[in-house]
């Protein structure tokens, strides 16, 4: 059986009512050959099919491991670069792993380590296609940073996307943490960015895909 995700539960009830009344108002109210009903019916319900996948939220077994920071999100890595943080690391050098998650990823943002929330903030934005270079310091989104052990601290970032309208987290500071628990959802195409300290082995290749609180995409020492 599909579980649903709380965040879809209400918008496809909705839309099933919607393709219903539809469905039901051309078969009784409206004279058309039957190819053409047919054809809205199946139309319909692919449409209904589409957004319940992207709500979908499958049963991860998580195995925690003190030295592994596992994926936030399922999606494709696109970027692994050496970078400077200026929001909360103040420019100072970070390695940046970012995932992009298409409308056919779940959606679901678990948290990759064990940890306090050092730091949270919500920025609104713009836009922009969530590859776009700039869609990281433009576009809404909300910056994360946990705090393991010996003060390591890793920095995560929910970025909105062009079909992405709302991000939604479940997590403050100073809130204990678990590794691969759920600590968010981005509503459809989007993507998250990791930062991690210099040295830390990074375990992905750009282009690699990845399942969220399943995959390891890198190693502390």
């Amino acid at each position: 059986m599909i579980k649903i995700h709380k965040e879809g539960r209400v918008l496809l009830l909705v839309l099933f009512l919607i393709l219903t009344a539809i469905g039901l108002g051309l078969f009784y109210l409206v004279d058309i050959q039957q190819e053409i009903f047919w054809g809205i019916s199946g139309a319909g319900i692919l449409i209904f099919l589409f957004f319940l996948q992207f709500f979908r939220n499958p049963k991860r077994k998580i195995e925690i491991n003190d030295k592994h920071i596992l994926a936030p999100a399922d999606g494709k890595v696109v970027v692994i670069e050496n970078t400077n943080e200026d929001e909360y690391f103040k420019g100072k050098e970070r390695i940046q792993v970012s995932i992009f998650m298409s409308p056919l990823n779940v959606h679901v943002n678990r948290n990759p380590v064990t940890g306090l929330i050092k730091y949270f903030k919500y920025h609104s934005g713009k836009y922009l296609v969530a590859w776009h270079p700039k869609s990281s310091t433009e576009n809404e989104r909300t910056t994360v940073v946990y705090e393991i052990h010996k003060g390591v601290e890793i920095l995560i970032r929910q970025i909105a996307g062009a079909a992405a309208r709302r991000i939604k987290w479940y997590i403050k500071e100073n809130q204990s943490v678990i590794q691969g628990k759920e600590f968010g959802f981005i509503k459809f195409g989007s993507r998250v960015d990791i930062f991690l300290p210099p040295g830390t082995k990074i375990t992905v290749e750009k282009g690699q895909k990845t399942k969220g609180g399943q995959t390891v995409i890198a190693e502390l020492d």
